[in-house]
């Protein structure tokens, strides 16, 4: 029962999380990075139902959609999704062309396992406490290797010091999980990567921050032309300052 409480109050806090990140979007091209806590959130809220009918409180009709919603997620659709959310954002330059050859790279990996999670059934089973996911079409080392690269190599090229913590976890983590318990990386690997997606708020936080930086100096250079500007004019028109002078000193 702990499960379920954990998935469920998880799935609870990244909502807010999620309310949070999507008040900072400022532009279109943020929203799908921004969507991440959210889409988190609905992955661990359907873990929950997956629990749920490993209880017998739900029918087997509802935990084989939520069986196949929580798998459609973690092995079909993020290693394009993260790369597509983080090359919108990221600025022009190298690092940009490299995640768009990691966009294109899941984007074909997606097609791969989407096919075979639709043809192949997926088993789901509990070990030590643990959800075991188990998929014969994407339980291949080539095709976890290019997940993990399109993933957390995605996240770690990127510009912003959030988003580069966050792949770094992730990546350390998932060594982790399979030296250790290698039957839970989908289950325990995705609850990890939902609770720490609250550094993806970060991002927006980080950049709101270098935003005012950006105008704080355009403010400081635009002050300095201006003074500039009016000490060119002292020194070449003293008669019209002394004239501008007296007029306004008669206006008061």
């Amino acid at each position: 029962m702990f499960s379920i409480i954990l998935n469920f109050t998880l799935s609870g806090a990244l909502f807010v999380v999620a309310i949070l990140t999507f008040k900072k979007v400022s532009i279109p091209k943020e929203v799908a990075f921004a969507s991440l806590p959210f889409l988190f959130a609905l992955h661990q809220f359907t873990q929950g139902f997956v629990w749920l009918g490993m209880y017998g409180l739900i029918g087997p009709r509802a935990l084989g959609l939520a069986e196949g919603i929580f798998v459609f997620y973690a092995q079909g659709l993020l290693q394009f999704l993260i790369p597509l959310s983080l090359w919108l954002i990221e600025p022009a330059g190298t690092r940009r062309k490299l995640i768009g050859v990691l966009m294109v790279i899941g984007g074909i990996l997606t097609a791969y396992t989407l096919y075979g999670l639709a043809e192949e059934s997926t088993s789901v089973y509990v070990k030590n406490h643990i959800l075991v996911y188990v998929n014969e079409w994407t339980d291949k080392i080539w095709v976890g290797i290019l997940y993990v690269l399109t993933t957390c190599g995605a996240l770690l090229l990127s510009r912003s010091i959030a988003i580069q913590l966050f792949g770094l976890l992730n990546f350390l983590f998932l060594v982790l999980v399979y030296v250790f318990i290698p039957y839970g990386l989908t289950s325990v690997w995705c609850l990890y990567a939902a609770a720490i997606s609250v550094l993806l708020y970060f991002y927006f936080v980080e950049r709101r921050i270098a935003f005012l930086q950006i105008l704080k100096k355009k403010e400081v250079d635009f002050n300095s032309k201006l003074e500039k500007e009016l000490n060119t004019l002292k020194h070449r028109y003293p008669k019209l300052r002394e004239k501008w002078q007296r007029r306004f000193s008669v206006d008061r």
